[in-house]
């Protein structure tokens, strides 16, 4: 729908009526008055550029400011429009200036070497009626023009005053800009114009929380943009953070709560009302986004928009926020800025308060209401909105946990900690600062605002004693406990979430007393739900091109895996993922790893020893990685082949042969997969499947790899072979490899006694490698071993059923009667219980009993009696199925 036609005559009417500033604009600029009323003109040309520099600004703004109003009070001109245009002249006349101040200086230098630096609603392109410009002045001293023997600093400001003057010297064509340089570092001790270099340090050692969100809206927006746009990239990194700041969240919370107790008169809406800092107001609608961009804009990029209503709406299509919350937001605050116009328009004054007295009526009438009461009740709906959504953010802090012990102990009673639980002892230890992480004022100011959220939390779990000492042995591992606590304190659900997997997973618990900031990731609107395709997870793993960085690289792969890996765990542990989609979930992103690990170490290597012309390595990999369904504690097994003539050699300044270059080359990709960085350990790597075992070769020739395969290879060596999958070369060398796995498994092999072979080597495995526990779901009789090796028979000895996810071998099988349909529910039930075994019960015993309607979900069972009833007859039946098979 479109809105009515613009009321131009109407706009000037009541311009001329109700805003005395507008009316001595209409007086002054005749001609533009008339082309207004006759709907001519929206914004104005700027004037001749013969005449003075600041005189030109001058008229320019004045005719500017003509212009918009009444294209803004007729309809013509929306919000974004009006904004635009103010901002692109505020760009322009700061540019102009710089330039001007530079040429007028040193007249035959280029104006480079000063930048400034647009912040507020400058920088975000939303700048008011009557605003001020709020720049930060840098300046190279490499680059800046001077004269000779004159410092760069002192040339530095010498020119940033003179911007200043031209900018903000009034005379009788009034003024260009007003101009605040207060929201530079320290500026009651730094000069105007400060040092790029300088100012980068600053940003990254002394900053405080509240500049992050100014930088949400810097833009480098005038003179030399080049070096302002590098002071910015410099300093991307203080502003969107990967690890959550909370305590950042807390302090503009505070902000906003200064500014409210500050500007108490005009809190209540009424005459009066400060439309910018009142309860519900403009600035209300600015925090809430910014708040929500810098929690989740260090991990989104796209949340990194400087205007309000652009940020609101990429923060409800990532489902940060609510798309309601989202729309009354962005509804409310361009009713505000609106009528915030309105209020400049009068007087041309940088106010942002509704009148008290009878001048409400003449804002109301310029907006075209009949008096103020109607503006009153117009703005009503949009104060409400904002405030009542603003507050939602308000966590006010919650009382404090008593420092009196019977008090103490009651409360932690009250909560849910039997009396031997040792929560109490446990409280007084941290609050003693048992911990180096928590000895910080900063750190016990953190803690004792948690406490009241995480003991709750954690005396609710399933298991409090064992989630409580896990909680303490993660203070104990923390560096730092600061922002892992004003986490957990401003996510509830979190806190929830984390002491389930305290008191459940320890592999999961020791990963985060590693790494802490794994917690950061379960706030991703991704990390609870199915991972990425293997394209998508590699890419979020390259670092540049393979080799640029290869420390970097592998640093980097670790850091994606370890956070991906553990959000797959808190999935089973949260109970929202089937196990059987987080085992295909760890292996997408084993390979994805594998293929971005393998990449850099391939180009690494050949830096030094170059290329073997017509070869290329080829990665296969075998047991649960080739059938797509690894566990949190998976190895890897790869077996390392490569094309084309074993006898060719490398073409670097240090030339290998090519067995020698692919065997050390197979050496470095292990170590890349394997060996633990800085960034912590990735997979441990098995190649005894390669041929002839650990004698053998670590890489060799597809020539060789087929010939073993067809005439030496061992049974148990072809069983294995039915779960082989290339996950890294190319598509022809990777297809080159599916053939000759075909030809093997289709009958290219020796005969033998397939059944008697699989049999002898199953009791000699049942014999060396017994049962961890009596839950262990893979080694038990009629365990996952024993339907792998039912299953792999069967394929060898009928040539039937070949494909490496094992699910899908099992129901080529059943569809052609060679196995029991039971034994996909087998399959499935097993593999479950495998998959959340790692993570709950890794010694494959008993559970606690709080841990047991964990698993009984996450398998399918009504409780712990049918899991227990359920692995029995799966168990059963296997064995029925093997001992058939095993007979031959």
């Amino acid at each position: 729908m479109t809105g009515p036609p613009p009321d131009w005559r109407g706009a000037v009417a009541r311009a001329e009526a109700h805003a005395p500033f507008l009316r001595m604009l209409l007086s002054r600029e005749p001609d533009l008055a008339a082309a207004l009323a006759n709907g001519e003109a929206q914004v104005a040309p700027p004037p001749a550029s013969d005449q003075p520099v600041a005189r030109r600004l001058r008229i320019e703004r004045r005719r500017l400011a003509l212009s918009v109003a009444v294209g803004d009070l007729a309809g013509a001109l929306d919000l974004t429009a009006v904004t635009a245009a103010l901002t692109d002249f505020a760009d322009r006349a700061l540019d102009l200036a710089i330039r001007t101040a530079i040429t007028e200086r040193y007249p035959d230098a280029e104006p480079v070497g000063f930048a400034a630096i647009a912040l507020g609603k400058q920088g975000s392109r939303e700048l008011n009626y009557s605003s001020d410009i709020d720049p930060i002045l840098l300046f190279d001293p490499q680059t800046l023009p001077r004269r000779a023997r004159e410092e760069p600093e002192e040339a530095a400001v010498r020119i940033g005053r003179r911007v200043v003057e031209l900018l903000q010297a009034r005379d009788g064509d009034g003024y260009v800009l007003r101009v605040d340089l207060r929201l530079r570092p320290s500026p009651e001790v730094t000069p105007i114009v400060l040092p790029v270099d300088a100012a980068i340090a600053y940003y990254e050692s002394q900053a405080l929380p509240w500049e992050r969100a100014a930088f949400i809206r810097a833009r480098a927006a005038a003179g030399d943009v080049d070096l302002g746009q590098r002071f910015l990239d410099a300093i991307r990194p203080f502003v969107w953070r990967r690890g959550l700041d909370f305590g950042a969240m807390r302090e503009i919370r505070d902000i906003s709560a200064r500014i409210r107790d500050h500007h108490a008169q005009g809190q209540r809406l009424g005459p009066g009302f400060d439309l910018k800092r009142g309860r519900g107001g403009i600035r209300e609608a600015e925090f809430f986004a910014q708040i929500h961009q810098l929690i989740h804009g260090g991990r989104d990029p796209a949340l990194r928009v400087p205007a309000t209503r652009e940020a609101l709406a990429k923060l409800a299509s990532a489902g940060w926020v609510g798309a309601d919350e989202a729309r009354v937001l962005a509804d409310a605050y361009s009713l505000l800025r609106t009528i915030e116009h309105r209020v400049q328009m009068v007087d041309d004054r940088q106010t942002h308060a509704l009148p008290v007295d009878g001048a409400l009526d003449g804002v109301a009438q310029l907006h075209g209401l009949a008096d103020g009461d109607a503006l009153i009740e117009l703005l009503r709906p949009a104060t409400n909105g904002i405030a009542t959504i603003y507050d939602g953010l308000d966590d006010s802090r919650r009382p404090e946990l008593s420092r009196d012990r019977v008090i103490l102990d009651a409360a932690l009673a009250e909560y849910g900690f039997a009396a031997d639980a040792g929560a109490g002892d446990r409280v007084a230890r941290w609050r003693d600062g048992a911990y180096p992480a928590l000895r910080s004022p900063a750190a016990r100011a953190a803690l004792e605002a948690v406490l009241p959220v995480v003991m709750p939390a954690l005396a609710t779990a399933p298991d409090p004693r064992a989630a409580l000492t896990r909680f303490d042995r993660l203070l104990e591992r923390l560096p730092s406990a600061i922002n892992v606590l004003r986490l957990l304190e401003a996510r509830p659900a979190l806190t929830e979430l984390t002491a389930a997997i305290l008191s459940h997973a320890a592999p999961l618990a020791e990963a985060l007393a590693a790494r802490p900031e794994l917690l950061d990731g379960l706030l991703d609107g991704h990390a609870l739900g199915p991972v990425g395709t293997v394209p998508d997870l590699a890419a979020a793993m390259r670092v540049g091109d393979p080799g640029d960085d290869y420390g970097a690289q592998l640093d980097h792969v670790r850091r994606v895996v370890g956070e991906i890996r553990f959000a797959l765990g808190a999935q089973v542990v949260a109970g929202v993922s089937d196990p059987l989609d987080v085992a295909a979930g760890y292996s997408r992103l084993a390979k994805a790893a594998t293929e971005v690990l393998a990449a850099a170490a391939v180009a690494e290597f050949e830096r030094a020893h170059g290329r073997v012309p017509d070869s290329e390595l080829v990665i296969l990999a075998l047991g649960r990685f080739g059938g797509g369904a690894l566990t949190n504690a998976s190895d890897l097994d790869l077996v390392y082949l490569f094309t084309g003539d074993f006898a060719g050699q490398s073409d670097g300044a240090k030339p290998l042969g090519a067995t020698l270059y692919f065997n050390r080359l197979g050496q470095r990709v292990t170590a890349a997969l394997s060996v633990a960085t800085a960034a912590g350990p990735l997979y441990p790597v098995d190649t005894r499947l390669r041929p002839s075992g650990s004698s053998g070769p670590l890489a060799v020739s597809l020539d060789s790899f087929e010939r073993y395969q067809r005439e030496e290879a061992w049974t148990w060596e072809h069983m294995a072979l039915t779960r082989g999958r290339p996950v890294f070369g190319s598509a022809a060398a990777r297809q080159a490899v599916q053939d000759i796995i075909a030809r093997v498994l289709g009958g290219d092999r020796p005969s033998r006694d397939i059944a008697a072979e699989a049999r002898s080597m199953r009791a000699d495995m049942a014999a060396h490698k017994p049962p961890t526990g009596p839950l262990d779901a893979k080694l038990l009789p009629g365990g996952l071993v024993d339907l792998e090796f039912a299953v792999h028979v069967v394929q060898l000895a009928h040539r039937a059923g070949f494909d490496p996810d094992l699910r899908r071998a099992i129901d080529a099988l059943v569809k052609r009667d060679l196995l029991p349909p039971t034994m996909r529910d087998a399959h499935d039930l097993l593999t479950r219980l495998l998959v959340t075994l790692r993570l709950v019960a890794p010694d494959a015993a008993e559970p606690a009993t709080a841990t047991r309607a964990l698993i009984a979900s996450a398998v399918r069972a009504a409780d712990w009696d049918e899991v227990v009833a359920r692995l029995l007859t799966t168990r059963q039946e296997v064995e029925a199925v093997w001992a058939r098979v095993a007979k031959g």
